[in-house]
Order: structure tokens, then C-alpha cells, then sequence
């Protein structure tokens, strides 16, 4: 895959990145050379292999999915300006 000077000037804009036209060639080349190393990633035989979450072994701390009301309610709205059963009291805004 290559990309041409307009789709540089395309992910500059999308990117909100100011662009000189001097730029647009270098760009150019670096973002086909991240293309071609993405290629190259598409090769390796990864068959086999399981995801990782870290490159160092290690076991996913895990706590018992418990649903609770946290019973911290009166703390949760203590600074709240209008309360009413521990739930925000807020002015009304659609008629």
C-alpha cells in the first residue's frame, strides 16, 4: 500500500495538523515506510500464540463480581447543594 500527497494532506487535515508543502514528500515517505513495516507484521505466523496483557508473565488480579450500593450514600452527596434520598436534587431544565 502507498499513499499519495493528497492523502498526506488528507490525514493532516483530518489530524488538525498544519502542513507545509515542502513537508508533504517527507511525510510521504515516512507514513509508506509505517505501511510496509505494518506489511511486514501481516507475515509473522502467530498460530498458536495467546494474547498477552504484559510481555513479563503475570496473573490478572481478580475480585468476585459483587453488586452492592457501595454504602457510602450519605458521603456520595454530603457536599451536594440539595439532597433527597441520597439522590441529587437538580433545578429543572426542559418544560
Amino acid at each position: 500500500m502507498s499513499v499519495d500527497a493528497a492523502t498526506v494532506r488528507r490525514i493532516a487535515h483530518l489530524a488538525r495538523i498544519a502542513v507545509e508543502d515542502g513537508e508533504v514528500e517527507h511525510l510521504r515517505g515516512e507514513i509508506n515506510a509505517i505501511l510496509a513495516f505494518v506489511e511486514q507484521l501481516s507475515e509473522v505466523n502467530v498460530e498458536g500464540v495467546e494474547p498477552m496483557t504484559s510481555v513479563t508473565p503475570m496473573v490478572m488480579k481478580k475480585r468476585e463480581d459483587v453488586v452492592t450500593d457501595g454504602g457510602i450514600a450519605d458521603l456520595i452527596v454530603r457536599n451536594a447543594p440539595a439532597t433527597e434520598d441520597h439522590f441529587f436534587l437538580v433545578p429543572k431544565v426542559v418544560e
